[in-house]
């Protein structure tokens, strides 16, 4: 009995290898996924650094490593952000006061984005009105870059700051929440026993 289990597994851990063999096999011949693509499996994101006929190597941008195996990568749905385009969409989102002629404010926003460094001029960026939000009204500035192997979170802080410094300039807060605090009316003092002064 102890050797047919064993059997059984030795079958199934076969089964899983040649499946990751056939499996690379298939990404190598048909290039569906290429070394230096920025991928995302199993919410794990990362640029490819190498694949081979068991397992693909994927380094995430904080330096860790992932190996995951091929099968997974033909059986799974698997995000390609640089498959046929390596330009990748990104946005960040600023308020700014009800009360605001936002036309000029946001034709602003979209020229100073345009020259922080790697966000492309083609496709340029846009700025949209996109929420009338409890403290002010909500935009949302859209650009792309063509490097996403470089981070994506260094060229947002960048975009913010070029937006914040700008606004700075226009004399253009950001509103921060401002509530309303009802107090209850202070009780009436207890009326004085009949008969005392």
């Amino acid at each position: 009995m102890l050797g047919g289990a064993i059997g059984v597994g030795i079958g199934f851990g076969l089964q899983k290898l040649a499946a990751n063999y056939v499996s690379g096999f298939v990404i190598l011949a048909e290039r569906s996924l290429r070394i230096g693509d920025v991928v995302k499996v199993d919410n794990f994101e990362g640029r490819i650094t190498d694949i081979n006929t068991r397992y693909t190597l994927i380094r995430s941008l904080g330096g860790r490593e992932s190996i995951v195996p091929n099968e997974m990568l033909i059986t799974q749905r698997i995000e390609n952000l640089s498959f046929a385009d390596r330009n990748v969409l990104l946005s960040t989102v600023v308020q700014v006061p009800y009360g605001t002629d936002v036309q000029p404010v946001m034709a602003d926003l979209t020229d100073t984005v345009t020259s922080v460094p790697r966000v492309l001029a083609d496709p340029g960026p846009a700025t949209r009105l996109t929420n009338f939000a409890a403290d002010g009204l909500e935009l949302t500035v859209f650009f792309w870059i063509g490097d996403p192997e470089n981070g994506q979170a260094n060229v947002r802080s960048d975009v913010n700051l070029a937006i914040l410094r700008r606004l700075g300039e226009l004399g253009v807060d950001i509103p921060f929440p401002q509530r309303v605090v009802h107090l209850p009316a202070p009780a009436a003092p207890p009326a004085s026993p009949a008969g005392h002064a």
